[in-house]
């Protein structure tokens, strides 16, 4: 199977690397930043370019890993030509309806993961929400996503703007939660490191009974005073809001149950 990969970002270099340790390697990087698909394509050992004339025609398949708002683009300059080929992207919130007015075989592949360049994930235990538009470009996009992840999920374009939603929550919004805890621990010299297991033990709880059963501390006894002290000692009018929201919000959701 020749897989062409569109882009050079974060999730890019990750799906690529695993694609590569699953045996299958992709055998062309582009991406409109030609040191970027250098780069990448180094570390796969396949060719790149960051002009899309150059693009490789007879690839089987293009997996997309831009911005969101390039993929629609991206799609409509290659797909004229290439009737035969699988387009897929890999986003959380686009539709494939953003693709499938440009191509006989849209689908997509999004795993679901917060990803760096230069930090190994094990690819094998990130869910995989995948979707297509016919019988062929399902029976691809499957095999790609069952060759690196052993967690392949079939939803559709609403429900995966859903997960996605769900993800922020779940992942950005709870790191800046931590840049939060950070800056207080800095603000103190303190190393904020030593809230590693407090991290690991609240994640690890999540997601072995539920994060309403989990949920500990001054906001779900809503202890006033405690929360009261607490706010003295915060110094952002930002910060402070967040705190009160978030109080707000925890109570409200134990009282619920």
């Amino acid at each position: 199977m020749k897989i062409v990969i569109i882009g050079s970002g974060n999730l890019a270099t990750n799906i690529s690397l695993a694609l590569k340790n699953a045996g299958i390697v992709p055998c062309q990087v582009f991406s409109k930043t030609l040191e970027h698909a250098k780069e990448l394509a180094d570390k796969l050992g396949c060719q790149f370019t960051d002009k899309t004339e150059d693009v490789i025609t007879d690839a089987d398949v293009f997996l997309i890993a831009v911005k969101d708002d390039a993929i629609e683009g991206v799609v409509e300059s290659l797909a004229k030509g290439r009737e035969e080929a699988v387009f897929l992207h890999t986003a959380g919130s686009v539709s494939i309806d953003v693709i499938k007015k440009y191509t006989n075989n849209a689908g997509v592949l999004y795993p679901m993961q917060s990803f760096t360049k230069g930090i190994a994930v094990n690819f094998k235990e990130i869910p995989c929400f995948i979707e297509a538009v016919n019988q062929y470009t399902k029976d691809v996009v499957t095999r790609i996503a069952n060759s690196i992840s052993d967690r392949v999920v079939e939803i559709n374009s609403d429900q995966r703007k859903k997960m996605h939603l769900a993800a922020v929550f779940a992942s950005n919004l709870t790191n800046h939660c931590y840049r939060l805890a950070e800056r207080i621990t800095e603000a103190e010299h303190l190393d904020f490191s030593l809230f590693g297991p407090l991290i690991m033990e609240t994640a690890k709880k999540a997601t072995h009974i539920s994060p309403r059963l989990a949920q500990t501390g001054p906001m779900v006894r809503n202890d006033q005073e405690v929360m009261r002290r607490q706010m003295e000692l915060i110094d952002s009018p930002l910060t402070k809001e967040i705190y009160q929201l978030m109080a707000k919000s925890i109570l409200q959701d134990s009282s619920a149950q």
